[in-house]
């Protein structure tokens, strides 16, 4: 089945705007000629059928088929624009300035696409959240005002507000598609009192709400309602995090419906912001990504029942296609422009993609394609749009510098080919594609992080690997749990609970045990031989001999035990381990009589020092009972 509704792409960058037609030639759109003056902002009708741009001289609005101009409205200064559902109306919003004569400057205009006329006019002094909200029918439009909801009637603009309820503390308002719309109004946390999202009836706004939820920890919210209207998901966010893990703030996630018959928290298995949250477009069902570094993602149910994880990996956002068949996860911003694309029927995999320095991503209306693109001033360097097939291949590629802004056409949904039982078919990729794989060849993948050579061509052991189930707050990533905040660095040893008992200490083979009281001036230093450093047989470093050892603490250490005798080397790394033992007993009691002697004398002894001459009767009790078992052969050594 073609497409009865071509696809389409529009650009903008600093010097120039284009409409870019379906593959596979990719051709600037017949009879679009382009601006020569450069264009401030543009967007297309929900529709797809019209297209508009600023300059600095007006607004321009365009058939997107053909390019031929619509309408023109001479009204400078515009840094914002919109239409309305229906392509009916356009909003404009200026910069609020003050009128000479201390009038209020009207700058939220709204225009009839029909006549080019101004049909409203008002003040909107805030660029965020500035245009008005329709309903799907135009039948209603809805603003805040401050702590005030208005309502319009779009027909009869001349009537001004129809309606109006005001609602103290209100911060946002999201009106809700479908046939009996609904708003969603946020409250935030004030004097104590706990924020609150409610929903009313949009045709009763002054009733009681059909269902609300109170909650603290909320100083701002996102608000995304499913496609019929019927469910809505809230993300609350904090200003600051007093548990000082995050400089963003805490976030939570609540499902409210509008009828009011159920509202619950969305509980989530591990620890972190909640990156990203997104509606199938079946309405059923949702999915998150969430936590720490590498965050999960997962699939829920409209009545919040896990329907399937997909694991963790460097991801911050996700993404349904407009068919609700392929679901896309990826790590875009800070990440490295991993996308993972999977079937929502199998479930599983079908393609991984690699989009680095990614700052857009946008499926086409068809769900057959991904566009993604490296905009200015994110990065001023390699802006460009790639397009590629839900499959995996790079189908086209458009390098424009200083790229602000890219969008693809707008389709309804029942004007593109439905997807069969199995995954469409990559079409051949344009000569730009083409060019830019035999030119660039594949980056080869690193080969992972550095290990030391004694611990390469073995697993990793597992107090070194990263916890990715669910998570405890004293575990993130440090350590194993007990809350000490040291990192394990890959092939040093640790003892054998393998967290170094919190110190930063490493027991080297044939040195005294970790254990053991370092030496001191004139202590075991004196006279202490210099033993030989024999390399071993294998030729194998041994793992941490590069660093110095930490300075020792009075709580002991079990010791490393021995290597094996067959392969260790000849000298005093052929002795077993009770006469290794045996010998760093006899260093301990000879380093303890020479403090002795020093005390003897009247010098000062540290406290660390003199708690070595405490423990001389327990050294000399354990070395006996040493001596008693293994024999005149051990002592001999010894």
């Amino acid at each position: 089945m073609a497409d009865v509704f071509p696809q389409q792409y529009a650009f903008r960058s600093q010097k120039q705007l284009g409409l870019i037609g379906n593959g596979p030639s990719y051709a600037p759109v017949d009879g679009f000629e382009k601006p020569d003056a450069t264009a401030r902002i543009c967007e297309y009708s929900r529709d797809g059928k019209l297209f508009a741009y600023v300059l600095p001289t007006g607004v321009r609005i365009i058939n997107s088929e053909d390019g031929a101009l619509v309408q023109e409205i001479a009204i400078p200064n515009v840094v914002e624009l919109g239409f309305s559902p229906k392509a009916t109306f356009l909003s404009t919003w200026e910069r609020p300035t003050k009128a000479e004569d201390g009038t209020q400057h009207k700058n939220l205009r709204i225009f009839s696409l029909a006549t080019g006329e101004e049909v409203y006019a008002l003040s909107q002094k805030s660029q965020e959240n500035w245009n008005l909200q329709y309903t799907d029918t135009e039948t209603h439009a809805l603003r805040l005002a401050g702590p005030e909801i208005q309502v319009f009637h779009p027909s009869t603009w001349s009537k001004g507000v129809v309606d109006k309820v005001k609602v103290e503390g209100c911060t946002y308002v999201n009106l809700g598609p479908g046939k009996n719309p609904h708003v969603a109004v946020f409250v935030g946390e004030k004097n104590g009192q706990p924020a609150a999202v409610r929903i009313h009836s949009l045709l009763a706004l002054s009733s009681p709400p059909t269902s609300q939820k109170t909650f603290f920890k909320a100083d701002r919210a996102q608000i995304k309602w499913n496609a019929l209207g019927t469910q809505v998901l809230v993300l609350t966010q904090t200003d600051v995090d007093k548990t000082n893990k995050s400089y963003y703030g805490e976030t939570m996630l609540y499902l409210l419906s509008a009828a009011g018959n159920f509202d619950c928290r969305v509980t989530l298995d591990k620890e972190g912001p909640i990156h990203d949250f997104s509606w199938s477009p079946n309405s059923k069902e949702f999915g998150v990504v969430y936590g720490y570094m590498p965050a999960k993602g997962m699939l829920f149910d409209q009545r919040v029942r896990t329907l399937h994880d997909f694991g963790a990996g460097p991801t911050n956002t996700i993404s349904f296609n407009p068919q609700g068949r392929l679901i896309m996860l990826a790590g875009f911003g800070n990440l490295a422009g991993k996308v993972d694309i999977y079937d929502r029927r199998t479930l599983g995999r079908v393609t991984t993609i690699d989009a680095p320095n990614s700052s857009w991503c946008e499926w086409s209306p068809d769900g057959k394609f991904l566009l993604t693109a490296t905009l200015s001033p994110r990065l001023r360097v390699d802006n460009g749009i790639k397009i590629w097939h839900c499959t995996g291949p790079l189908i086209h590629i458009h390098m424009i510098d200083e790229l602000y802004q890219v969008s693809w056409r707008p389709t309804p949904v029942d004007q593109c080919p439905a997807f069969g039982q199995t995954l469409p078919i990559a079409p051949a990729p344009s000569p730009s594609a083409v060019e830019h794989t035999t030119a660039k060849p594949p980056p080869v993948k690193a080969a992972g992080a550095y290990r030391p050579p004694g611990a390469r061509g073995t697993a990793a052991p597992a107090i070194y690997q990263r916890d990715v189930g669910p998570s405890s707050p004293s575990n993130n990533g440090y350590g194993n749990g007990n809350g000490n905040g040291q990192r394990y660095v890959p092939g040093a040893h640790a003892n054998g609970n393998g967290n170094n008992n919190g110190q930063r200490r490493r027991n080297v083979p044939g040195a005294s045990p970790a254990g053991s009281p370092a030496p001191t001036e004139g202590g075991e230093k004196k006279g202490k031989p210099k033993r030989k450093k024999t390399p071993r047989e294998d030729g194998k470093v041994p793992n941490g001999t590069d660093s110095p050892v930490a300075s020792p603490s009075p709580a002991p250490i079990p010791a490393v035990t021995a290597p094996d005798a067959e392969t260790a080397p000849a000298g005093e790394g052929s002795l077993d381990p009770v006469a290794k033992k045996i010998r760093n007993l006899n260093k301990k009691i000879k380093a303890i009589d020479e403090l002795k002697e020093k005390q003897g004398r009247g010098e000062r002894l540290e406290a660390t020092q003199l708690k070595k001459i405490e423990s001389e009767a327990e050294i000399r009790k354990e070395l006996s009972g040493l001596l008693a078992q293994s024999g005149p052969v051990s002592a001999a050594a010894a």
